[in-house]
């Protein structure tokens, strides 16, 4: 039924490319302009629609970043939030507001980075006015490749690779027949891709999309699942523990395949499941569907993702008796220095 909507919805694909294409065009040429801010800035983007690993992917830079004693913090546009505008959301010490009014991903980045963190649907009004309330010397952008209006001194572009395995299939179309905000030939602003394999072994670039990536500077990275933590006590449980046991697996993010799969491979069956869609806004509704599923399958545990974990905190009474755990993962590069020293050599 999907599909034969995309099918019916294709003739619009021409006016959507129509806009994109004349969007960039006048950015290029200077008639919309683009605006510095007084910090480096490091953008993390993509140009399809889902979870390519933008998150793991901010939390590396930051890392990396305050490594090498650089003041870094991160600024969202805070997708599924329910507020509008600027909001402080963490001081790099302590997180200032919850979920509903900052998101998902950027509370997720806080606390895992431990650095300065903001949103803001306008990243130039933002990043303004994240430098008042805080000293940085950069700023990691997440999500934002398609928001041309401020300056970046790195551009990357991360890519699921099993995106990239169906090469010339629908979903490699413009939206909203395919799953693309823009061309591959919009890789040109990109000073990095980076292809996250996820838990995958690594493929072979699909022939046909080789030349958008001839010429640029392309790194591998995948995930290494870090162990299993208690969502209300933060304790941590080694991935093998949970092997054969019987439990619920809840999620709720663009692309479950490689949680799934990763699960899967440690041994624990993911058929007694509960999946929600991507950004999902937990409700006491969702949580007695957890409560009800967990109790009628005699299951032992829930498992999810760290995402997900960030909002069922909010419940943690009406699930005060049952043992919920998020799955840690990390993103890792098979040329780490070389990527590293990359990221460094373009923002000093």
């Amino acid at each position: 039924m999907l599909k034969l909507i995309k099918i019916l919805l294709s003739p619009t694909v021409i006016l959507y490319s129509f806009i994109v294409k004349t969007r960039n065009l006048l950015f290029d040429k200077g008639f919309l302009k683009i605006k510095k801010v007084p910090a480096k800035i490091i953008s993390v983007g993509n140009i399809t629609v889902g979870g390519s690993g933008k998150t793991p992917a901010v939390v590396y830079l930051t890392s990396l970043l305050k490594r090498n004693e650089i003041k870094v913090g991160v600024l969202s546009r805070g997708y599924g939030r329910a507020t509008k505008g600027y909001v402080f959301v963490s001081d790099g010490h302590e997180v200032k507001v919850n979920v509903n009014k900052g998101g998902d991903e950027i509370i997720l980045a806080a606390e895992e980075s431990s650095v300065p963190a903001a949103v803001s649907e306008n990243r130039v009004t933002g990043a303004n006015k994240f430098l008042k309330d805080v000293a940085l010397d950069a700023i990691v952008l997440d999500d934002a490749f398609q928001h041309r209006w401020i300056h970046r001194n790195v551009d990357l572009v991360i890519f699921d690779q099993r995106f990239l395995k169906i090469a010339g299939r629908l979903e490699q179309k413009l939206l909203p027949l395919g799953v693309m905000r823009e061309p591959f030939s919009s890789l040109d602003r990109a000073n990095i891709i980076v292809i996250n394999r996820k838990f995958s072994e690594k493929i072979e670039m699909p022939e046909k999309l080789k030349k958008y990536f001839d010429g640029k500077k392309v790194y591998y990275a995948y995930y290494k699942a870090t162990g299993f933590y208690d969502v209300k006590n933060h304790k941590f449980y080694d991935v093998d523990e949970f092997q054969g046991q019987k439990s619920l697996v809840v999620c709720g993010v663009a692309n479950p395949h490689s949680f799934y799969n990763i699960l899967r491979d440690k041994g624990v069956s993911t058929t007694n499941k509960l999946q929600f869609a991507d950004h999902k806004k937990y409700t006491n509704k969702e949580v007695q569907l957890i409560r009800k599923k967990f109790y009628d399958t005699n299951a032992y545990s829930v498992l999810t993702t760290q995402k997900d974990a960030v909002k069922l905190t909010n419940y943690s009474l009406e699930l005060d008796d049952i043992d919920i755990y998020y799955l840690k993962i990390e993103l890792a590069f098979e040329e780490k220095e070389k990527f590293d020293n990359n990221i460094l050599e373009l923002i000093k």
